[in-house]
């Protein structure tokens, strides 16, 4: 019974496709009765206590509840550290000062998909290096590669490959960096089952190298679609007015958001529902991989045409 979790970055309101991958989150979890954790990703410096609050409202309203205890990752800059600095003893990491700008600006690297990093500063000898500390700006940490050519396979989507180059796992600033964080804290909540947007899904096979790299097995992927608006632009969480406040706001109830949800993940619903028939209906098989549409003229939410 592979555990789940769902994991939000505090740093805005949810929007209803935020929402409807944390019910797919839960339903995924409901056929082998599994638990389903709950993590803040909060190292982003627009994180806040208000969002959290407000994203916990969403929870209640919506009836989530989540298993185990919570984890929050300003709680474990010392833990991700410890994991950098033994990838540094293995000789598996390198400092690198090279800007967005560089990057963009760098000839391409050898057989390296668009917008892949170059390798400029992987082979710098001491005296390079000693150059660029001298400027007084910090160096991002880079996990080295030999551009592994990874396929994951994703419950919905099959099998996806990626060239894997060299990452950046700590940022100029010293925060850790999500591709190095999503993988250490998945393994230790022993998460065997990760559902999250398929926003993610080009990334996956750079968290599945890392974890092949720390000795750890993969979880299982399932990168469920986004939500577009109805002009085709992907929901974000600055739009607020695709929120469930506002949803509430206009006289909708939260049961029948839940039917549209489940509808929208191949559940035969009613106009109203409540997260028990979500689960009693839902069948992991007749999720799709076309984008759901949230209309807010006429508040609803349905695949693609």
């Amino acid at each position: 019974m592979p555990t789940g979790r769902y994991a939000p970055s505090p740093t805005g309101t949810f929007h209803i496709g935020n929402l409807r991958t944390a019910v797919a989150a839960w339903l995924f979890t409901r056929p082998d009765d599994s638990d389903l954790l709950l993590r803040w990703e909060d190292l982003d410096t627009t994180a806040s206590a208000v969002h959290e609050a407000a994203q916990r409202a969403d929870f209640e309203r919506l009836g989530l509840r989540f298993d185990g205890l919570e984890l929050r990752q300003t709680d474990r800059i010392e833990a991700y550290r410890e994991v950098l600095a033994d990838l540094s003893r293995r000789d598996l990491t390198y400092p690198c000062w090279c800007s967005r700008k560089d990057i963009r600006d760098a000839p391409a690297a050898p057989h390296g998909p668009p917008g892949s990093y170059p390798g400029t500063c992987r082979d710098l000898s001491r005296t390079e290096i000693a150059d660029r500390e001298r400027g007084g700006r910090p160096p991002a940490t880079r996990l080295r590669t030999d551009h592994p050519h990874v396929t994951i396979v994703d419950r919905l989507h099959g099998e996806h490959s990626e060239i894997v180059d060299d990452f950046v796992l700590e940022r100029f600033d010293g925060t850790p960096a999500y591709n190095l964080v999503v993988v250490v804290d998945d393994h230790v909540q022993g998460v065997g089952q990760v559902v999250r947007a398929d926003d993610l899904l080009a990334s996956t096979p750079r968290h599945a190298h890392l974890h092949h790299v720390l000795g750890q097995p993969e979880p299982e992927w399932i990168h469920v679609p986004l939500v577009h608006d109805a002009n085709g632009d992907r929901l974000a969480k600055r739009d607020g007015s695709a929120g469930l406040a506002l949803w509430l706001a206009n006289g909708r109830t939260v049961e029948s958001l839940l039917a549209q949800i489940g509808r929208s993940l191949g559940i035969a619903l009613s106009d109203a529902a409540d997260l028990g028939e979500l689960a009693a209906g839902f069948d992991p098989t007749a999720v799709t991989t076309e984008p759901a549409v949230y209309d807010q003229a006429t508040a609803t939410l349905s695949l693609a045409d």
